[in-house]
């Protein structure tokens, strides 16, 4: 960790906490977050309100570990998507368990990201706002040791991008975004307009070609073939400029893509790139994977391929409160679209908590959501009774992590160690 990285993390254990931050104890209004987390209270029996997001301490660990070693054996450099977690605490964590740098999407990421000390940013968007490119030029220029590739997908991008730069005294290094198919996101369509994209670098003086990106989970009706058949594509699209002496002036050429569903995919490809002129840096860039989920990741997560690699674990487990038992079919909880995840998959109801003992959700399930409350249908072999605590896995956690500023990191036992602050 940097001096820089060190003192402006500080700043969040110095933050004070109070009625900003959901699910905390009334009682510890005024303390410090780093007081709060110096008194290691039990998430159940602290004082915390519920609806509470909590963390796992071990599998938010194990997570991070997993994806380290999985990029280490397979000669990945690593720049996770910061966007899933905006919490500078994490980004400094998956820094310290080997990633290259984090990946984001918007300037506002990014102006995050710098707050808190990061070095390098792999700006995974087109960026054409003139004001966003100024601010990105000046700390280029007021930090020499800052590092940032963006996204370029088009001639009047890289025209824009130019106009805004002018003053600029550092270029901005550029990757060619290569589009993952018809009626696909963003990225440019043909090999032939990558090159003309190219040469409009190639003839700026703000900007310098540095590689060859794309996002492999835009692929149309995505299977292993046809992920395969793109990043082929992509590699190939990298040895073509650099057989055309595209890439000048550089210590190494970037290849980069790698989204948290094919991720064994880009693995096995990347190890197919040729030797080109110069060093290669494999950037993957999944970013779900450290909290990962109950849904949607459970599902597409690549270790359901290749278990031989071990298996992420999800980390989020939302806290809640039966508040209403009108029937012997239904109850309501505490939480809702205000507190959890719904855009892919409602909440799954795994545990009932009761006089401190704990057992599996048997017979509920998440039927629908309201704001501020949670549907839940109950079997006959549903035991659940208005106060029980009710754990919820999430699906998506990108749309869990926003709608939380202050999260605690609980161990297994209950325990909070500590509390992620994020930025959205």
């Amino acid at each position: 960790m940097t001096a820089d990285s060190a003192q402006s993390l500080a700043r969040i254990a110095a933050e004070r906490v109070d009625h900003r931050f959901k699910g905390l104890p009334p009682d510890a209004d005024g303390l410090t977050v780093a007081e709060l987390a110096g008194q290691r209270r039990n998430l159940f029996t602290g004082g915390f309100a519920t609806p509470v997001l909590a963390l796992s301490a071990e599998r938010l660990e194990h997570n991070l570990k997993l994806m380290e070693t999985y990029a280490a054996r397979h000669g990945l450099a690593f720049a996770p998507h910061g966007k899933t977690s905006m919490a500078p605490q994490l980004f400094q964590r998956q820094i310290e368990h080997g990633a290259w740098g984090i990946t984001l999407a918007v300037p506002h990421q990014v102006r995050v990201a710098r707050a808190f000390g990061t070095r390098r940013v792999f700006l995974a968007n087109e960026l054409v706002d003139a004001a966003a490119l100024r601010w990105i030029a000046a700390e280029l220029d007021a930090d020499p040791d800052f590092e940032l590739v963006c996204y370029v997908d088009s001639v009047r991008g890289v025209e824009l991008m130019d106009a805004a730069l002018r003053d600029a005294t550092r270029p901005v290094d550029v990757v060619v975004e290569l589009a993952a198919g018809e009626g696909a996101r963003t990225g440019v369509r043909t090999e032939a307009e990558c090159a003309a994209v190219a040469d409009a670098v190639a003839g700026t003086r703000t900007l310098r070609l540095v590689g060859v990106a794309g996002y492999e989970g835009e692929v149309p009706k995505a299977d292993t073939e046809r992920v395969t058949a793109w990043l082929r594509r992509l590699v190939a699209l990298a040895a073509d400029f650099d057989k055309a002496g595209r890439f000048t002036g550089l210590d190494r050429i970037i290849v980069s893509a790698g989204g948290s569903a094919w991720f064994d995919a880009v693995a096995e490809v990347f190890a197919e790139i040729p030797e080109l002129s110069l060093p290669v840096l494999k950037l993957l860039r999944s970013g779900a994977y450290v909290s990962h989920d109950d849904g949607h990741y459970r599902k597409l997560t690549p270790f359901n391929r290749v278990p031989e690699e071990g298996a992420l674990e999800p980390a989020f487990r939302l806290w809640t409160q039966v508040v209403s038992r009108p029937s012997a079919e239904q109850a309501f909880v505490n939480a809702g679209k205000r507190d959890a995840a719904y855009d892919l998959d409602l909440p799954f109801a795994q545990v009932i908590r009761r006089d401190a003992a704990e057992r599996p959700a048997t017979g509920v399930s998440v039927t629908a959501l309201s704001d501020q409350h949670a549907w839940l249908a109950t079997t006959p072999e549903a035991d659940l009774e208005v106060g029980d605590w009710v754990g919820l896995g999430l699906s998506h956690p990108c749309t869990s992590f926003d709608k939380w500023q202050l999260i605690p990191v609980a161990e297994a036992d209950g325990t909070v160690v500590d509390y992620v602050r994020t930025f959205f």
